[in-house]
């Protein structure tokens, strides 16, 4: 039988509604899972919802914790378990990326809001989640940020969240592990969702091209496929690991665009 199966597993995915979020609700679905697509934009969530048939919406503000535990709540009231956790959702809108930059200069209410939906929110959606994870030996996947793994010049904030998300997911899976619950996370890196495609400035988006070890940038669909597999049975062994899925990005010397084009210049 196929490992990576999800037949009748029960999935929560918050951010839902689009980019990575969506791909992971139409490929955990296609693979046979039940799945609760999780997000404050509620009609967009609905909208994915119906297209996917055994799945329901739900709006959440993260930010907010009865509303987090109400969306655990109704999860288990509309399908009876909770199987798999994929906190997805993170504060990505365009007034607060442009806000997150410099420590010096940030103000700290954008520190606050990016924790408070990136971290707190997905803390409270564990805590509530894991008694009925344990009954399923279930799992948690995380996403994350290549951002979290290196030091850049912008969203110092969204990183450090994302950085303090890895903790969590490491000390889940040592307090849990012994209990049937795996956690791990991925990190993407730059991913070509919609909104990203419309907001990206196309000069940063070339330099980030330059990086990349693959012919192309990654899609929200081949993030989509790294959460599956972490979720699915396949990934029995693995546990409190971080699965980096950023095009080789973060895994090679600085500046290798420019190594590129040297070296291609000097066979010309």
């Amino acid at each position: 039988m196929d490992a990576t199966r999800l037949h009748d597993k029960v999935v929560i995915i918050t951010g839902g509604a689009g980019g990575i979020g969506a791909a992971t609700a139409r490929l955990m679905a296609e693979r046979g899972a039940r799945v609760v697509v999780a997000d404050i934009a509620e009609g967009a969530a609905q909208n994915v919802a119906d297209m996917l048939g055994n799945a329901i919406a739900f709006r959440v503000d993260l930010a907010d914790r009865a509303s987090v535990e109400a969306m655990i709540a109704a999860t288990v009231e509309h399908f009876g378990r909770i199987d798999i956790l994929h906190n997805n959702a993170a504060l990505l809108s365009p007034e607060v990326a442009r806000a997150d930059a410099d420590i010096e200069t940030m103000d700290v209410d954008v520190w606050d809001r990016t924790f408070a939906v990136n971290v707190r929110g997905a803390m409270i959606a564990c805590r509530a989640a894991l008694p009925h994870l344990r009954a399923a030996r279930g799992n948690i996947v995380n996403t994350v940020s290549n951002l979290a793994l290196q030091g850049h010049m912008i969203q110092a904030a969204y990183s450090s969240s994302k950085a303090a998300l890895i903790q969590m997911t490491r000390a889940i899976a040592a307090s849990h592990g012994v209990h049937g619950v795996r956690c791990n996370a991925v990190a993407p890196g730059m991913t070509m969702t919609p909104a990203l495609r419309d907001a990206f400035p196309p000069a940063l988006r070339r330099a980030v091209e330059e990086e990349t070890l693959r012919d192309r940038m990654g899609e929200p669909e081949d993030i989509a496929e790294a959460v599956a597999f972490l979720a699915s049975d396949a990934a029995r062994n693995i546990t409190g690991q971080v699965l980096v899925a950023d095009g080789g990005c973060a895994s090679h010397v600085p500046g290798i665009g420019r190594f590129r084009s040297f070296f291609a210049g000097e066979q010309a």
